[in-house]
Parts: C-alpha cells; sequence; structure tokens
C-alpha cells in the first residue's frame, strides 16, 4: 500500500496545486455563504493563487520537482505566517493592521471622528467569524499550510 509520501515526482507539484486550489475555493464557498473577508482574510488567500499557478506552470512545463516543491514549501510557509498573524489577532494576542482591526478613535474634532468612523473597516480582522472546536479559519488555515509546507519539504528531499 503505497502513501502520499511515495507520489511520482510530478504528483506532489500537482497535489499542492489542487490542495491550494480546493482551500481557496472553500474560501470562497464562506464567502458565498455570508461570512466576507476582513483585509487579513485576502491577504491569506495570495499565497494559495501563487501556489496554484507555480503548481500549474511546473507541471504544463515538466519543470525539476525538487526546485518546485522547495518554492511551493516556502510559499505554503509565508502562508502559514500570514495566517498564524491572523489568528493571533483575532485571539488579541497581539495589534493587527490599522487598517482592518482596532477601536475608531474619537476625538474633540467632530471632522476627525466622522472621518475615523467611516474609514472604519466594515469586516474587522480581529474579530473571529466563525470558529470549530474553538479554532478560527485563520487558525485552521495555519496548521494545514504548515501541514502542506511540511509536505512539500518532505517531498523535495525525494525528489
Amino acid at each position: 500500500m503505497s502513501s502520499i509520501m511515495d507520489m511520482p515526482r510530478s504528483q506532489p507539484v500537482l497535489f499542492a496545486g489542487v490542495a491550494a486550489t480546493v482551500i481557496l475555493g472553500t474560501a470562497f464557498g464562506f464567502q458565498l455563504a455570508g461570512y466576507h473577508p476582513c483585509e487579513l482574510c485576502w491577504w491569506q488567500r495570495y499565497p494559495y493563487m501563487a501556489i496554484m499557478a507555480v503548481s500549474l506552470l511546473a507541471v504544463a512545463f515538466k519543470a525539476p520537482a525538487r526546485p518546485v516543491l522547495m518554492l511551493l514549501a516556502l510559499l505554503f510557509l509565508g502562508e502559514a505566517g500570514i495566517a498564524g498573524f491572523h489568528a493571533g489577532v483575532e485571539q488579541r494576542w497581539w495589534e493587527g493592521l490599522s487598517t482592518c482591526s482596532g477601536a475608531v478613535e474619537i476625538t474633540d474634532n467632530i471632522d476627525a471622528a466622522l472621518k475615523a468612523i467611516m474609514d472604519a473597516p466594515v469586516i474587522r480582522c480581529d474579530e473571529i467569524a466563525w470558529s470549530l472546536f474553538g479554532i478560527s479559519m485563520a487558525g485552521y488555515n495555519f496548521f494545514i499550510a504548515l501541514g502542506l509546507a511540511a509536505f512539500c519539504g518532505l517531498r523535495s528531499r525525494k525528489a
């Protein structure tokens, strides 16, 4: 019985691209279900888009698996970093970006206060929109991306 780690050379690259596609599709599915993304949620989507493109091009042009898998591992690690940062913002372990979290500062100047309110994000990065067993989407994304980074890194050693 073969395992996922015993795939032929090009299949791990394809697997990483399909995994990124499924994850990104799930994110858009949650969005269609009414869970609109904050700014950090959008940031988490960009590495997956890059992973999809790299995987597609690598398979189409039959690129050597080792460097491609190493690049994919780095992209997944970057994704895990963004997701981990977002999960920390949601848990209030640290502050998020000024553009997507934090309280609106109200001053004595009514025009400045109104501008601060109008410029405040509609979807805040520091509020958990959905969670399961106490783990938010960003938290699950962190663990999944970390696992896929490990998979690509280990597979690059076999390629």
